[in-house]
């Protein structure tokens, strides 16, 4: 067939399908396009190009089980992706719990150790030669309790 100048509701015609559809359809194929002198939209097509086949109309019933067979695969994909959300909120629950513990045993061991700085700075300036065991002895006592402490 030649190529033939149709309006979309002439080309519906043709096709026996919806001037929307024929216009849907000219966009689709990015048929040329022109306005006639009469403001209406013409289509240049060659109808035998065209491979366009009419879908036969959906009966209400199977339209319905169409639709609830896809609420039913959105519903079981929407459990799946809870499912997944539900464990990643527990999972970042418990590194959050960890990494607040880890702070606060953090926290404790850098006051034992600023202390321990302190009284290690103490005996070093202030050893009076005739009490050296002890200042040592107290220090290796506060030592040992903080490392008791710090395991527990």
């Amino acid at each position: 067939m030649p190529v033939e100048m149709l309006t979309y509701d002439a080309l519906a015609e043709r096709l026996s399908i919806s001037p929307e559809a024929a216009r849907s359809l000219a966009k689709r194929l990015h048929l040329p396009r022109s306005v006639s002198i009469d403001g209406r939209a013409r289509v240049t097509v060659d109808l035998d190009a065209i491979e366009h086949k009419a879908r036969a109309p959906l009966s209400r019933k199977t339209r319905i089980e169409t639709l609830q067979a896809q609420i039913a695969r959105l519903e079981a994909a929407a459990a799946t992706l809870r499912a997944d959300f539900e464990r990643e909120r527990e999972r970042a629950e418990r590194v959050t719990s960890a990494l607040l513990e880890a702070a606060a045993e953090t926290t404790a061991a850098k006051e034992a150790a600023a202390r321990l700085e302190g009284e290690v700075a103490a005996l070093r300036t202030c050893l009076a030669p005739q009490q050296p065991d002890n200042k040592l002895r107290r220090l290796a006592t506060s030592v040992v309790e903080a490392d008791r402490r710090a395991c527990r």
